[in-house]
Formats: C-alpha cells, sequence, structure tokens
C-alpha cells in the first residue's frame, strides 16, 4: 500500500510516499476469506513522485516569508495514511530533531531556526521515505515607508493627500497597521489615509509600523507634512516697467507678463490666464506678447492649479499700449544765435519716457558715438552748424525722429582793448 507524506510550515505542506529501502517498496498484505482463513502475499510497488506546494492562504499570509518572532509550525502528513499509528522523525540539514509529533512548532522563531527541514514515518515494518526539504527562511521585520501622494510635503489648505504605510518585501501578507499620530488608529487600520480638503490641524509628523501573527515591525522614519493658507500669485512684467517700461508699453514693443507663487516653488504648477473676463489659451507661467498691439492693452490677472487645488485670482496689472511718442531735440542755453568758441548742450527729450532705458540715435550721424547719450555738450565751432534730429529706441521699438533744430554759428566778431 503507498502512502504520500506532507511536510507543512504552517500551512506549507510536502507530500511524500511510503517507500521501501530501494526503488520498489515491498511489504506483507493479509487477505481473509468468508471462513476466516489468512494469507500472506508480497506486493511490490513504486512510489510515486515526491511534490511540494503551498496552500493559498499561506501565500496570503505570509508572502514565503517568516519574520522574527513569529510563530510557526511545521506538519508532516501522509496522504491515505489516516488512522495509523504512525511514529515521525525530522531533520534539519544533517542534524535529527527529537520529536515524534507529526508537528514541530516555533514559537517566537529566531533567526537560528533558518534552515531545510524534512520528515519521515514508520509504522510497524512499513517506511516512508525522506519527504522534500523545505527551506524555513527568518528575516528580521522590515522596516516600512510613509509615502505621501502626491508626493509634495508642503500642502495647502483644500488640497487632499494620501498618507501610505509601504513594507517593501511584505506584499501580499494580511498586516494590521498602527500610526503615529494616533488619531489615524480608528479600526479597521489601513496602510493609507486620505486627508481630503486638508487643514492647518492636519500639520506635523506621521510615521507607522505593520504587525502580522504577533510580530511588529520597527517604526518608520517620519515624515513631515506643512499645511498651509493657499497662496496668492503676483502678475509683473519683464523687463521690471519701473526700469525699462516706465508703466507704459508702446505699440511694437515685446512684454513678458510673469505669473509668480510665492511659497510654491518646487510645485508642478499649471496656470490660468486672462485679460479682463477673457481667458487666455496659455498654461505656463509666462504670457509673452510679442510686438504688443492696441488690442493687447488691458488688466491680466492669473491663478495656478495643482491636482485638482486652485489658487485665488492674482490681483490685476493693467497694459497700456501707446503710439510711440516723438522726442524733442532742446538747445541749453536757447539762444537763437551761437558764437563761435560758446558752449551748448543739445538734448533728446522723449516725453513719457522718464526712468525708461532709452538709446539713442543722432543726426547729423557725428554724434552716434558710443555710448549714444541722451545729450551732448558742444563748444561750437562753424562746421557745428546745421540740423539737429534724434529718436530713442528700447527694447525693439524706435520713436520717431524728432523734429530738426538748426543750430546757427557765428564768428566772434566782438573786441575789447
Amino acid at each position: 500500500m503507498g502512502h504520500s507524506l506532507l511536510c507543512m510550515m504552517g500551512f506549507f505542506l510536502l507530500s511524500t510516499v511510503i517507500c521501501g529501502n530501494a526503488e520498489e517498496h515491498s511489504y506483507d498484505s493479509q487477505d481473509t476469506d468468508e471462513s476466516g482463513y489468512q494469507s500472506k502475499e508480497q506486493r511490490t510497488s513504486a512510489p510515486p513522485k515526491l511534490t511540494v506546494f503551498l496552500q493559498p492562504s499561506q501565500t496570503q499570509l505570509y508572502s514565503g516569508v517568516i519574520y522574527r518572532g513569529e510563530t510557526v509550525t511545521l506538519r508532516c502528513e501522509i496522504q491515505g495514511g489516516e488512522g495509523a499509528q504512525w511514529t515521525y522523525e525530522w531533520s534539519r540539514g544533517q542534524s535529527r530533531i527529537h520529536s515524534a509529533s507529526r508537528e514541530y512548532t516555533f514559537r517566537s522563531v529566531t533567526v537560528s531556526d533558518a534552515g531545510g527541514y524534512s520528515c519521515w514515518g514508520t509504522e510497524g515494518s512499513s517506511w516512508t521515505e525522506w519527504s522534500d526539504v523545505i527551506t524555513l527562511t527568518v528575516l528580521s521585520p522590515p522596516k516600512p515607508t510613509v509615502t505621501l501622494q502626491p508626493s509634495w510635503t508642503q500642502i495647502y489648505s483644500g488640497e487632499t493627500v494620501t498618507v501610505r504605510c509601504e513594507i517593501q518585501g511584505g506584499e501580499g501578507a494580511q498586516w494590521t497597521y498602527e500610526w503615529s499620530p494616533a488619531k489615524l488608529n480608528t479600526p479597521p487600520t489601513s496602510n493609507e489615509y486620505t486627508i481630503i480638503s486638508a487643514t492647518e490641524s492636519d500639520s506635523g509628523v506621521y510615521s507607522c509600523r505593520g504587525r502580522r501573527s504577533f510580530s511588529w515591525t520597527e517604526w518608520s522614519d517620519i515624515i513631515t507634512l506643512n499645511v498651509k493658507p493657499p497662496p496668492k500669485p503676483t502678475v509683473f512684467l519683464q523687463p521690471s516697467w519701473t526700469q525699462i517700461y516706465s508703466g507704459v508699453i508702446y505699440r511694437g514693443e515685446t512684454v513678458t507678463v510673469r505669473c509668480e507663487i510665492h511659497g510654491g516653488e518646487g510645485a508642478q504648477w499649471t496656470y490660468e490666464w486672462r485679460r479682463g473676463q477673457s481667458s487666455i489659451r496659455e498654461t505656463s507661467s509666462e504670457y509673452t506678447i510679442s510686438r504688443a498691439t492696441w488690442s493687447d492693452r488691458g488688466g491680466y490677472s492669473c491663478r495656478g492649479r495643482r491636482g485638482s487645488f486652485w489658487t485665488v485670482w492674482s490681483d490685476i496689472i493693467t497694459m497700456t499700449i501707446l503710439f510711440p511718442v516723438k522726442p524733442t531735440v532742446t538747445l541749453q542755453p536757447p539762444w537763437p544765435q551761437i558764437y563761435s568758441g560758446e558752449t551748448v548742450t543739445v538734448r533728446c527729450e522723449i516725453q513719457g519716457g522718464e526712468g525708461a532705458q532709452w538709446t539713442y540715435e543722432w543726426r547729423p550721424a557725428k554724434l552716434n558715438t558710443p555710448p549714444t547719450s541722451s545729450e551732448y555738450r558742444i563748444t561750437v565751432t562753424e562746421s557745428d552748424s546745421g540740423g539737429y534730429s534724434c529718436r530713442g529706441k528700447r527694447s525693439f521699438s524706435w520713436t520717431k525722429w524728432s523734429d530738426t533744430l538748426t543750430v546757427v554759428c557765428k564768428l566772434d566778431t566782438f573786441h575789447s582793448f
């Protein structure tokens, strides 16, 4: 009669068969006829092949790994041998274990319990071959990790964030969790908690640990969550109006409107722009107007979004588009008649362009020696007589040419005695 043997770690099962000393097993069998006569006959059978398999419940519970401190049972089962008085013998590697029971239990397993285990059984003159070896791997409980989804440590009031406890290598196991702060430990304790519409009271440090059977992992490292009031964006122009544009944009110039969210650095924001009440098809932090026209004038504002969260709208910045102004050339002192040897200043004035960083072009061209200035001081000679005009440039925009100022230089005919 053939029997099979199963060695089980907790729920791990090994099947084996009863066998003899060689490839075939011989054993006695007695048949009883109707008169009660018993006869013996010798039978010979080849042992079936041994197999090792896992019960699904073991895969779900332990995921193939035992952690230090857990309790696990090895079980030796002989399929088809039910009802017989079997005696069992266990071994770990080449060492025998003093246990005659079909179960061998480790309570609070340690690393020294790791190894390969097998068993066999005997009943009278019948015995099984050794089972296949099942390896018991004992590891220190893993250290969990707390993560945030999305992975922003800076959260704004009203945003939604998920705090998750991850146990690397513990996938598939049936863990229970303990959290710090304790307010998360409302049954059933889960490996993740979603904070909907976060408030400043959700700020703090978060950590977790996991438990299965009687074994706890260590506490995870803490992760800090900061919840702050939502920021308000600011719109400003590049280059700065106060330094370059003096508060005015001239038709044909190029200007960039920028949206900045202070305190939101590092976040992956998308942006929404509008001019007045009309939306602008732009999602970046900058909106560039190339060669501004009348239609570009108006009030600009922006707001930022990350995930499902929106900031408030920024204050409005108003863009005024004007025609480039016409400069005026003046003479200081404003004498109508200049004599040779006198000193005068020729000045190019751009009304409304004060404070802007202008460059200038002059006529006659002899004044255009870098750097071109808004004024020139001249000690007059007859060669300086003629017409003077100028124009200004900032960015890519030129003003018109000024009207011409005529300078007349005469010889000094005054003599002193």
